[in-house]
């Protein structure tokens, strides 16, 4: 087992960083804005990752979900002119969507001292940033039926997982089998967005 460290320097950093990036793809509607965002939440998995792991065991994190974000951002970029993730919530659908995002971030900080009395060798900033990743994917995958977004919550839950796990463990052989995870998922995506017809409403 590894025991992660506390460096503010890099967890405050981490959890903005995952914190705008999970409210932007819970209520952004453009492919590209959400490929970005998807590209940056990685950075923030990366830096909470390499206060457990080595920095070479952590890149391969951060390389994997930029590659993940890159093959969703060319899928979307090919995807035909039709609305293919544009669900048409209203303004006010935009706000539950914030509001809903901001209890949960909520709830799952104030499940921080239940789940580290599970896991007393992780630090208070990776559970923080494993629950809160956790959360907002769990309400992206509640709040859609598109398969582009539910891979964007299943991308955004395994990151909370692997924040996790890489605090419990340093095993290479895992660490590229949730690349290639990853990889699939954002496959997976690029190919619904890109096939005619299975995006339709």
């Amino acid at each position: 087992m590894t025991t992660s460290l506390n460096f503010p320097e890099i967890s405050i950093p981490a959890l903005i960083i995952l914190s705008l990036t999970g409210v932007i793809l819970l209520t952004g509607r453009s492919g590209r804005w959400l490929s970005l965002a998807l590209g940056v939440q990685y950075v923030g998995v990366f830096l909470l990752v390499f206060l457990s792991w080595p920095l070479s065991l952590a890149v391969v994190k951060l390389v994997a979900g930029w590659m993940s974000a890159a093959l969703l951002g060319v899928g979307l970029g090919g995807a035909p002119a039709v609305t293919y993730l544009e669900e048409r919530f209203s303004p006010s659908g935009r706000v539950f969507r914030l509001l809903a995002a901001f209890m949960v971030g909520l709830t799952m900080l104030a499940l921080v001292p239940r789940v580290q009395g599970w896991f007393p060798e992780v630090g208070i900033e990776v559970l923080d940033g494993s629950l809160l990743l956790f959360g907002l994917g769990t309400l992206q995958l509640g709040l859609t039926a598109r398969p582009v977004r539910v891979i964007l919550g299943l991308l955004t839950v395994l990151g909370g997982f692997e924040i996790l796990y890489a605090a419990l463990e340093n095993s290479v052989l895992v660490a590229g089998l949730l690349a290639v995870l990853n990889l699939g998922l954002a496959l997976v995506s690029a190919y619904l967005v890109s096939a005619p017809g299975l995006e339709a409403n």
